[in-house]
């Protein structure tokens, strides 16, 4: 798929999200957390991420009931491999433990470490 094509597919799928994803969206968009700069449906290589903080190369994924084990993880090792950290939720932890969901955010950021300034 060329990247025309990839943009095309994030772009749609922005303006149609999940109710799962409106859920998540809700507590990441404007720096709600932490003061951290959250993308949606983020184009990468051949990838949409769900949401992307890109300073901290941190990739959120919101898994729904269609998701392929198999394909993820082809995709998690194509992300590590670029130096992207993958966290996984499960529509049913997004919607009944936000706060547990933000807290695995958190730590996932603070694991990392800080940013090396350029």
């Amino acid at each position: 798929m060329d990247r025309k094509a990839i943009v095309k597919r994030a772009r749609r799928l922005r303006n149609n999200p999940t109710a799962t994803e409106r859920v998540l969206w809700d507590r990441l968009r404007q720096r709600k957390l932490g003061g951290l700069k959250f993308r949606r449906q983020a184009p990468m290589g051949p990838y949409d991420l769900d949401f992307l903080c890109l300073r901290h190369r941190l990739v959120v994924e919101a898994d729904g009931p269609f998701h392929d084990p198999e394909r993820d993880a082809v995709r998690d090792a194509w992300l590590n491999a670029k130096g992207f950290k993958v966290l996984r939720f499960t529509n049913s932890e997004i919607h009944n433990s936000p706060e547990f969901v933000a807290d695995r955010i958190l730590a996932a950021i603070e694991e990392l470490g800080p940013i090396p300034k350029l």
